[in-house]
């Protein structure tokens, strides 16, 4: 059985890796009890393991169903963790924030991961889901009075339709009081400057950095 704290790591990390979804509750419920953080779990495990399981993906051992069994084992560790994450409560109203996958594709695991990442963090999150058309993150934004609009995408076919999201956000003249930020594989500040995002994160913990920054927290 696993002792240490990067035993246990490594233990969460394979458990993705190798699909095992059964097990993985098991050595994140240990995890939580030897007093180690979820999010470190969350993390240094589980991300680690889709990031490895992705590279497999990369390198052709892995394929798109095994993809799909992987990020089932790490949802199965997420459930446990996720009600041990540090919740940060201030004295305000929650940011309010529509996250979604742009249309045209259906890669979701990083974006579920941000919305979790943010909802601890503070913000009241409204998931919009994936291959998400254009129109609706404004929609969105304007009926639950959004202060910041997330937009992922793994695919470079996909990516113009964030631009769209800014456009429509300037023509209905929210883009003053929304704030958009973007991420995903083929995104990069480049391209978020390009589209006159607000600003681009490459991860979950720089996401989260991200979002509070845009809108004047923490």
């Amino acid at each position: 059985m696993a002792e240490s704290k990067k035993e246990f790591l490594k233990e969460l990390s394979d458990c993705v890796v190798d699909m095992e979804d059964e097990k993985v509750v098991d050595v994140a419920e240990e995890y939580i009890s030897a007093g180690y953080e979820a999010f470190d779990g969350v993390m240094g495990g589980l991300v680690d393991g889709m990031n490895r399981a992705s590279q497999l993906y990369e390198e052709e051992e892995y394929f798109v169903t095994d993809l799909l069994l992987c990020s089932d084992a790490m949802y199965a560790g997420l459930d446990v963790l996720r009600p041990h994450l540090p919740v940060e409560e201030s004295g305000r109203a929650k940011p309010k924030a529509v996250i979604g996958v742009v249309e045209g594709d259906t890669h979701d695991i990083g974006k579920n991961l941000v919305k979790i990442m943010l909802e601890t963090a503070g913000f009241e999150m409204h998931d919009l889901g994936r291959d998400v058309p254009v129109q609706n993150f404004v929609q969105k934004a304007k009926e639950v009075e959004a202060s910041l609009v997330c937009l992922s995408t793994l695919m470079t076919t996909t990516m113009a339709g964030m631009g769209e999201v800014v456009k429509l956000l300037r023509e209905e003249n929210l883009k003053e009081q929304v704030k958009v930020m973007v991420g995903g594989g083929p995104i990069s500040q480049k391209f978020a400057d390009k589209i006159e995002a607000d600003g681009y994160a490459p991860n979950a913990v720089e996401a989260v950095k991200l979002a509070k920054k845009l809108v004047a927290i923490g």
